[in-house]
This record gives C-alpha cells, structure tokens and sequence, in this order.
C-alpha cells in the first residue's frame, strides 16, 4: 500500500502522540510488552562470539575462507565433522584458540 505525504499528514494530524506515549509506557510496566522473539545462535557463531575473535581470523585459524565461515553462520551450508570439532573446542574453551594460534 503506498501512501502520499498528504495522507500521511491527515493521518498524522488525528494521532495524539503523547496519549500513545503513556500507553506504551503503562503497558510497559504492567509488562505487556508484546511479543518477544527470541533467536538461538548457532554453534559456530557463539564460538567466534566467545573467542572475540574477527571472521577473519576465525577463518583462517578453522583453516576455512571467510566465505565459508560466513555460510555456516547463515545456515547456508554445514560445517564438515572436523571443523565441528574445533568449533565445538572454540565453544567450550575460546582461550585454547589463544593458547594455541596465539
């Protein structure tokens, strides 16, 4: 639906914004705040997010491009069982990653 600046500014005109305001606030803090969506990571994204570690480097020390990084942190395709593995370790211990590739 598109909608030109004169509707707009019709609707507009009839909208008492800070009526809107208090609502939103009370409904807030009556704790109807809508719904929530919540969004679980995937593994190999939680294990770069854990080692602080850039795409970049995280790639490169999976021994991956950053493409393929980029891929499996969309879902778009899966990591083989070897890169799991490590990705599980980053998981569990991102300061090994450290330890190890310095």
């Amino acid at each position: 639906m598109v909608v030109n600046e004169k509707e707009l500014i019709e609707r507009d005109s009839e909208r008492d914004i800070w009526q809107e305001t208090l609502d939103a606030v009370r409904d807030i803090r009556a704790g109807n705040v809508g719904h929530v969506e919540t969004v679980e990571l995937l593994p190999v994204v939680e294990a770069r997010q854990k080692s602080g570690l850039s795409q970049s480097r995280f790639a490169e020390l999976l021994g991956v491009s950053v493409r393929t990084l980029q891929d499996w942190e969309q879902g778009r395709r899966n990591p083989s069982k070897a890169a799991v593995s490590l990705i599980q370790i980053a998981k569990q211990r991102p300061d090994v990653l450290h330890e190890v590739f310095g």
